[in-house]
């Protein structure tokens, strides 16, 4: 094989690999569309316990951290607008959507062909996720709390936005990594989904 052969081979396997990328990331963020509509609990002011994280960031440990981020940044932009999200500002609607979810796909794609990356990528990516609604619920949301005005959220009383932001936000996205975790564990136990997890393809 010349070199001139060799490179459009090159070129043909590189261009085949982009499209196999942007069309598993499309059919992961549809997944994780619908899988937000089989909410286990919607709370009061956005936010809900479901599976959606998880195809998130099995697309991420797949082909990491700038995939990742793309898929979630789409995802973020589709849960605010078909999901019905709910803000009060531009200010929620990029942290609590497309930079939360940004997050959660950057953060997962540091796992990469890492040994139990699904496991370790719901975490991290998880945390990241949680912490972007968190600081924008202490700053923008909670930001009129107060022993004058105080909020009410699980029975409890909060005039703290540090405190009510955290315990707000973990109510939702505490369950959301948890549940990604043991079904990662699962799926790692299935070898032909253990090997796409590990950047194998299915032959």
């Amino acid at each position: 094989m010349d070199d001139k052969t060799e490179k459009q081979v090159k070129k043909v396997a590189s261009t085949h690999a982009r499209v196999l990328s942007v069309v598993e990331g499309a059919m992961m963020v549809a997944l994780a569309v619908l899988l937000d509509y089989l909410a286990l609990y919607h709370l009061p002011d956005g936010g809900s316990i479901t599976l959606k994280i998880i195809p998130i960031v099995f697309f991420a440990v797949r082909y990491g951290c700038g995939w990742g981020a793309l898929a979630g940044f789409v995802f973020g932009a589709l849960n605010y607008v078909v999901g019905n999200g709910i803000s009060i500002d531009w200010t929620t609607i990029i942290c609590d959507y497309f930079l939360a979810f940004t997050l959660l796909g950057f953060g997962a794609g540091f796992f990469k062909k890492v040994k139990l990356g699904g496991l370790w990528g719901s975490l991290v990516g998880g945390f990241l996720m949680f912490l972007s609604s968190y600081l924008v619920g202490v700053f923008v949301w909670a930001r009129n709390l107060s022993a004058a005005d105080p909020w009410d959220f699980l029975g409890m009383t909060f005039t703290n936005p540090w405190f009510y932001s955290f315990v707000y936000n973990i109510t939702w996205a505490g369950p959301c990594i948890i549940l990604a975790v043991i079904v990662f564990a699962l799926l790692y136990q299935v070898k032909p989904v253990a090997k796409l997890l590990n950047g194998g393809d299915l032959k």
